[in-house]
């Protein structure tokens, strides 16, 4: 009869005693928003109250971001007292392909949790800018594109000339094209954007504001400076249709570039690109493969990954940021809700730049 074999018994686990009681006496009593270390304490300060309480993000009207609302919010008044304004733009009348991002808006602000810290650029931007929800901006007609577009621009003019940065969720891009014509009047802009289409193709169809367009028409309306222009993430089968952004001196580096180059390479000619000036940020979330974000109208395979996008979003602290928009989220395309909660994490991250940016009013540094 064989002898089962004993197993050697590993000796008994053990805590170093005092090292435990220390932990014991430093946090055993401490309430959730008490926090040692001098800079969480202050993010900690500006999210709690009452010692361990915090605002239920499932609960109360939605709202980009989870920030105040503030209604019939697009007044001089209102934004003027404001640092950064978060605006919805939810028409989608300039689509080529699905439409649905007219719905977008409202599902930006359907996401429960974003924020409030930022753990790589160590910010907590909604304790340290004034930033609302203002709403919607006003269209006279569901119906026509050109009054639309008519409208948007109107409206970022009066935006312009209160000095806020306004962060706006689309819509389709077509709506970009307005917004810097609002935005940029009194001076032309550079621009980052990232996307997978360059959307600098000519009229379709008789019109040129249809999403396919937004920059050729912005550049061509002097509001948009080429040379300071870089497109990220471009890829697919409208190769042919970008002509007008290498004839005009944009720098467009393809999906496939953003991975021979690396992340750090890419973030570097984008600073270098833009410099100092003034600068726009467009984020288009087909940019994303659609394996990450399938609630979009003109899906393109062989995007980018999450990560690389924050990394790059990242690595453009202290742009000279003027302005940014996150468009084209279709959420009937995606019962996962994932498109959208990536959606408000970019919005998060925009609201993050516009805390370095020279052009932001409060002395956040």
């Amino acid at each position: 009869m064989m002898m089962a074999a004993s197993i050697p018994r590993e000796p008994a686990l053990t805590i170093d005693r005092d090292f435990l009681e220390d932990l014991r006496k430093r946090f055993g009593s401490a309430a959730g928003g008490e926090m040692e270390d001098p800079h969480f304490r202050a993010v900690a300060a500006s999210v709690f109250k009452d010692g361990d309480s915090r605002k239920w993000p499932f609960a109360d009207p939605a709202t980009f971001l989870d920030a105040r609302f503030i209604e019939n919010g697009l007044r001089p008044e209102v934004l003027e007292a404001l640092d950064v304004a978060l605006i919805g733009v939810p028409m989608d009348l300039g689509v080529t392909n699905r439409a649905g991002a007219r719905l977008g808006p409202r599902a930006v602000r359907a996401v429960e949790r974003v924020g409030p810290y930022e753990h790589v650029l160590r910010v907590a931007p909604m304790g340290g800018l004034k930033v609302a929800d203002v709403g919607d901006v006003p269209m006279r007609s569901r119906f026509g594109l050109a009054e639309c577009h008519a409208d948007i621009e109107a409206c970022y003019r009066m935006i312009a000339a209160t000095g806020v940065i306004p962060l706006s969720v689309g819509g389709d891009h077509s709506i970009s094209g307005a917004i810097l014509k609002g935005l940029a009047a009194s001076q032309p802009v550079g621009m980052i954007h990232i996307d997978a289409h360059c959307d600098t193709a000519g009229p379709y169809e008789g019109s040129k504001f249809h999403h396919g367009a937004p920059f050729r028409e912005a550049v061509l309306a002097g509001v948009l400076d080429p040379k300071r222009t870089i497109q990220i993430g471009i890829r697919g089968g409208g190769e042919y249709l970008w002509e007008f952004s290498f004839a005009a001196g944009m720098t467009v580096i393809h999906a496939e570039e953003v991975a021979e180059m690396g992340l750090k390479a890419v973030i570097a000619k984008a600073l270098e690109v833009v410099g100092a000036g003034p600068t726009y940020l467009s984020f288009d979330v087909d940019s994303l493969d659609p394996a990450f974000a399938p609630g979009t109208g003109t899906p393109e395979v062989g995007g980018l990954q999450p990560r690389e996008v924050l990394t790059l979003l990242r690595g453009f602290k202290g742009i000279n940021l003027i302005g940014g928009d996150v468009v084209e989220i279709a959420p009937q395309y995606d019962n996962t809700t994932n498109t959208a909660q990536i959606a408000a994490q970019v919005l998060f991250e925009l609201l993050c730049l516009a805390m370095f940016s020279p052009a932001v009013r409060t002395n956040v540094t």
